[in-house]
C-alpha cells in the first residue's frame, strides 16, 4: 500500500513538472475590461468586434466616449487606466 502510494506521489510530481507553467494573467486584458465594464454600464456603442463579442450594444446610446454620462469617480477612474495603460504599452 505505501509503495503504491509513493508512485502515484511520484507520478503526480513529474505530471507537474512537465506542465507548462501558468501563463500570468495580461495586465492590459485586466485594464481594457474594467474601462470597457465602466463604459458599458454608461451606454457606450462599441466599435470594435472584441468589445462588442464582451459586452454586446443592446442599449448602447453613445458612440463617443466624451458624451458618457459619468460621474465624476468613474471619469477619475477611466483617466487612471488610461495612464496605466500608457504605462504598460497596451493597445
Amino acid at each position: 500500500m505505501t509503495r503504491l502510494l509513493l508512485c502515484a506521489l511520484a507520478a503526480s510530481s513529474l505530471i507537474s513538472l512537465l506542465a507548462p507553467p501558468a501563463r500570468a494573467q495580461d495586465p492590459c486584458d485586466d485594464l481594457w475590461l474594467e474601462r470597457n465594464s465602466i463604459y458599458k454600464r454608461a451606454g457606450y456603442c462599441f466599435k470594435t468586434a472584441r468589445a462588442i463579442r464582451q459586452f454586446g450594444n443592446a442599449g448602447c446610446q453613445y458612440d463617443d466616449e466624451r458624451d458618457l454620462p459619468m460621474s465624476q469617480r468613474d471619469r477619475n477612474r477611466v483617466a487612471y487606466i488610461v495612464q496605466q495603460e500608457r504605462a504598460y504599452g497596451c493597445r
